[in-house]
């Protein structure tokens, strides 16, 4: 018993000589990759113990700067030894690798091993170091060197980044990992907020699915680099877990719903369209094995998932291009660029490419190159449905002008042969001709009449408004015409007939046969086609213009109690392009009681002294540094005073007296129209309040305005 103790208290020191067979990793300073420096040893049935994997024989050493352990059901142990060739003594190690079910870390202390326990199993905030990564302490003398051993567990694939480093070394690699991933994110949520904005606009469900895609698609990346872990799913690891499954599925779901959407697959490619169904399913399958704890299985179902709708997408978007589909030639570059950063990065993580920044970020930068295409794809689309709405138009208004030089035609032949038969009854029928003289002479007057109130109208300042109902009814006036016309010749040659000397019969035969050759009941409904068109024409010329008197009324702001400061606050947000970033602001404010105002109104006040500070600022300084603008509040019992002060080029005394004047600018022409300053003294005037102005030329300008607390009506 004595003899198995004593080699057990033995054991790390034969640990520590067996581990020195392996050469060690000299540590400089700078962060090294060590993948190639380790050795490994797979565990299949996870029963090893440190101390039987530390005495074990079968490391293989690594061939490849990444380790790529791919998808098992293994135990992995990773040795290596490190000597410390650098000025500090406390080194670190991080695995760029967030998702692994367990990760143990063994280190020398004392002439014995403890362990450092992470994975992503456990709440984020229970890590010391709060970050994604597994990053573990390493603490080694210089020139010393140690023994150390990684047991690494996970139900995805494991590709495994070792980084060494310093704690300074590794936090700013740690700030520009973030900094990227907080551009692509930032990216991201961009062209989400601005393809949602467009479907509430269009109502196309291209730019839903899009925005679906997208989401899921920047879930994914954000899952797969532990940033879900990190800031959402932070107190609970079981949902992350699910997550990384179900994410990427949901965005190959989402992908297969926009492709067919936006390609239209259906009609252009019948025979691929029919593998999206397939597709989907394959997906939902994955999701439905990891809420069930199928966790490898879902992980090859995803693999499968993935390069099935990637192939079969790719094809679609190919011929779909051949096809002259414009849009397809935008979304296939996208998706090309997609794929070839997902190959770059996998060959980094098989080894053929070296681990670096540039080969580090290539998926995500595939990923930012996509959405951002595939959104100049929709907007595209978008100039297409123009264009074609356009050439629809042109082909209807030339369809609208055949019609009318067909009905010329038909007007003119008609013409003639009521000219030809009120020549024969000319003679008998002076009465009518004189009755349907006063008739011509009246419509006439009628149409002259609508011409001037039309009139009217275009000189109300609506004419651009109007311009198609009042085509509308100019384009049936003509046809009414001549309709009226016709009616008013059938009048005369049913009142020959019917002072004619032949029977009854013969004279409603003759009426029968006439009105039959005229097409009566035809003339009859397009006189009443006419004067409903007409008639709507008319009544949306009214609705148009009720709505314009509407819009163009200037209604007044809500009076109600309000947060000057808050006020000032809001203008600067707005006038922040003004400023940019060469003038500083400084905030002097007071504790303000709320003040009973027109808000509105009131920040455009400040709204227009602020961007005259900043305009005479930049007069003064230009581009070099130097300008200020001063905001400071404060309050007595009965007001509250803003004070605006800026050190730009000032004003001389007679500037000062014009200030307020409507239509007085010192900017230059095009740069001011001269109200602002005057909306701004009438606004304070209607509040009973005061402003003054203090100003020295080169010294900078003042100005101060006084608010009663309580409005009153004088």
């Amino acid at each position: 018993m004595k003899r198995i103790y004593f080699i057990f208290l033995l054991l790390p020191v034969f640990c520590s000589v067996k581990a020195f067979s392996q050469i060690p990793i000299v540590f400089k300073g700078d962060n090294m990759i060590i993948g190639d420096h380790v050795s490994i040893l797979e565990d299949p049935g996870s029963h090893l113990s440190f101390q039987a994997a530390s005495v074990s024989s079968a490391y293989k050493p690594s061939k490849t700067q990444v380790p790529n352990l791919s998808l098992s059901e293994s135990d992995f142990w990773i040795k290596f030894s490190i000597k410390n060739a650098s000025l500090e003594d406390h080194l670190l190690l991080t695995i760029d690798y967030p998702t692994l079910d367990l990760c143990e870390f063994y280190y020398p202390f004392n002439d014995k091993y403890l362990v450092q326990t992470l994975n992503d199993n456990k709440p984020f905030n229970d890590r010391k170091y709060q970050h994604q990564n597994f990053v573990f302490d390493i603490y080694l003398q210089k020139n010393a060197t140690g023994t150390f051993y990684l047991r690494v567990r996970s139900s995805e694939q494991m590709v495994l980044p070792l980084i060494l480093g310093t704690p300074q070394k590794i936090a700013e690699s740690m700030l520009t990992h973030d900094l990227l991933w907080g551009i692509l994110i930032g990216l991201i949520i961009v062209m989400i907020l601005y393809n949602l904005f467009v479907y509430i606009s269009t109502k196309d469900k291209s730019y839903i699915y899009y925005v679906m895609y997208t989401g899921f698609i920047g879930l994914t990346q954000t899952s797969l680099s532990g940033y879900t872990y990190h800031y959402i799913f932070y107190n609970d690891p079981f949902l992350f877990n699910k997550g990384l499954i179900i994410f990427p599925a949901l965005a190959g779901i989402s992908a297969v719903f926009f492709v067919t959407s936006f390609l239209p697959t259906r009609e252009r490619t019948p025979k691929l369209h029919k593998f999206f169904p397939v597709i989907v399913i394959l997906y939902i399958s994955a999701i439905i094995l990891r809420i069930f704890g199928f966790d490898h299985i879902s992980y090859r179902m995803i693999d499968v998932s993935a390069l099935s709708a990637a192939i079969i997408i790719f094809s679609v978007a190919f011929i779909i291009s051949l096809q002259g589909f414009r849009p397809a030639k935008l979304f296939l570059l996208a998706w090309t660029i997609f794929l070839v950063g997902i190959v770059l990065f996998v060959l980094r993580n098989l080894g053929i490419l070296p681990f670096n920044n540039y080969t580090n970020y290539t998926m995500q930068a595939g990923t930012a190159f996509e959405v951002t295409l595939l959104s100049l794809a929709l907007a595209d689309r978008i100039n297409i449905f123009k264009a074609e709405k356009e050439r629809s138009q042109e082909e209807t208004v030339k369809a609208l002008k055949e019609n009318e030089r067909i009905i010329r035609e038909q007007n003119v032949v008609l013409e003639l042969k009521v000219n030809e038969r009120t020549i024969e009854l000319s003679e008998s029928n002076q009465e009518l001709n004189s009755t349907l003289e006063d008739l011509k002479q009246a419509q006439t007057q009628l149409v002259e009449s609508e011409k001037m109130a039309s009139l009217g109208q275009l000189t109300a300042g609506i004419a651009h408004e109007i311009n198609n109902p009042i085509n509308f009814v100019t384009s049936n006036i003509n046809p009414l015409k001549r309709d009226i016309d016709i009616v008013f010749g059938a009048l005369k040659v049913i009142e020959d007939v019917v002072t004619s000397d032949s029977s009854v019969a013969d004279k409603q035969k003759e009426i029968q046969e006439y009105k039959e050759e005229l097409d009566f009941d035809y003339l009859t409904a397009e006189i009443n086609h006419l004067i409903k068109g007409i008639n709507e024409g008319a009544t949306r010329t009214a609705e148009i213009v009720k709505g314009l008197k509407i819009f163009s009324r200037l209604d007044e702001d809500d009076l109600k109690k309000t947060d000057i400061n808050e006020g000032l606050e809001s203008t600067l947000i707005i006038a922040n392009n003004l400023l940019n970033n060469k003038v500083k602001v400084t905030k002097e404010y007071g504790d303000l009681p709320t003040v009973e105002c027109y808000a509105g109104k009131l920040n455009q006040v400040f709204l227009n002294i602020i961007s005259n500070a900043v305009y005479a600022v930049q007069k003064r300084f230009g581009e070099n540094t130097g300008g200020e603008i001063t905001i400071a509040t404060s309050c007595d019992e009965k007001e509250v005073f803003i004070k605006i002060k800026d050190n730009g080029i000032g004003m001389d005394a007679p500037t000062q007296k014009k200030v307020f004047e409507p239509f007085f600018t010192t900017k230059d022409v095009g740069q001011g129209t001269g109200l602002g300053m005057s909306i701004a003294y009438n606004t304070i005037r209607k509040h009973n309040g005061m402003i003054n102005v203090n100003s020295a030329p080169g010294e900078g300008t003042e100005f101060i305005l006084q608010i009663p607390i309580n409005f009153s009506i004088k």
